[in-house]
């Protein structure tokens, strides 16, 4: 599993027309310095008006605009399906549940209609808020609430907290574990979209990493040779943040989906 990573790494740190000649390399080149320098702090793509740092902060509001987004949506659709007796709440649970099998290239047409026409392209708000919604958050809180013993409810029941109350000060504080477990998921999954920001983005201030990548292999100007160096070196540093995240809440990722299955 590591070999690719190795391979990439290895490569961006050689020039281009050795790539282009040679193909992936499997020893270290001169140039490592020089193409990571490059890719985070000079201008890229085909205006140059934004390099692998601008993406890379794009990157993170995506990612993080992303996790907290679904995660706070999920719990409150999940604690309105467990906590609150209303009229056809199964059947709304199973109306979310269906959703898992539309997958986003399914209805992305009609999104970036509805995006295109509220003026929210080239915005992080139009890249962020048509994605917020997720079925399989609202799946594990649901399982997650399930799962909190009927005691701990009558309990808070008779010391007079109220929904609100028994929201924030009980139900938050015991789901840190599938917090951090779903956080993790949605990180990842914000962090690595491609084909939403390629619709709704134009500007290259709102590219991303793995948008980045692409915008450099398709640089050809003239006989000039793209930069394989340099997205292989921008193909590293979008590895880095999610594998930093899965590796600090690892505990916690294990923890959160063992607990949900109750």
């Amino acid at each position: 599993m590591l070999l690719p990573v190795a391979l990439a790494f290895m490569t961006s740190t050689h020039e281009a027309v050795t790539i282009h000649t040679g193909g992936v390399q499997f020893m270290p080149g001169d140039r490592l310095a020089e193409n990571y320098s490059t890719v985070m702090f000079k201008g890229l793509g085909f205006t140059g008006a934004v390099n692998g740092t601008t993406m890379m902060i794009n990157s993170m509001i995506l990612g993080f605009g992303f996790a907290i987004g679904k995660i706070v949506v999920a719990m409150m659709a999940a604690y309105a399906i467990v906590y609150f007796r209303f009229p056809l709440a199964e059947l709304a649970f199973w109306a979310i549940f269906v959703t898992l099998l539309l997958p986003l290239e399914v209805r992305i047409l009609p999104s970036y209609e509805i995006v295109q026409s509220m003026g929210l392209t080239n915005t992080y708000t139009g890249l962020i808020v048509p994605l917020i919604a997720s079925a399989t958050a609202t799946f594990f809180f649901r399982q997650f609430f399930k799962s909190v013993p009927d005691e701990l409810i009558e309990a808070a029941r008779i010391d007079g907290a109220g929904p609100w109350k028994f929201f924030v000060d009980i139900l938050v504080p015991l789901s840190r574990t599938m917090i951090a477990a779903i956080f993790i998921i949605m990180f990842v999954y914000g962090w690595n979209q491609y084909l939403w920001p390629t619709l709704i983005t134009t500007d290259e201030d709102y590219f991303t990493l793995v948008r980045g990548i692409k915008q450099i292999i398709q640089v050809w100007v003239g006989s000039q040779i793209p930069e394989y160096g340099q997205a292989m070196a921008l193909a590293i540093l979008a590895m880095l943040p999610p594998v930093i995240v899965v590796v600090v809440f690892q505990s916690w990722f294990i923890k959160g989906l063992t607990e949900s299955d109750k």
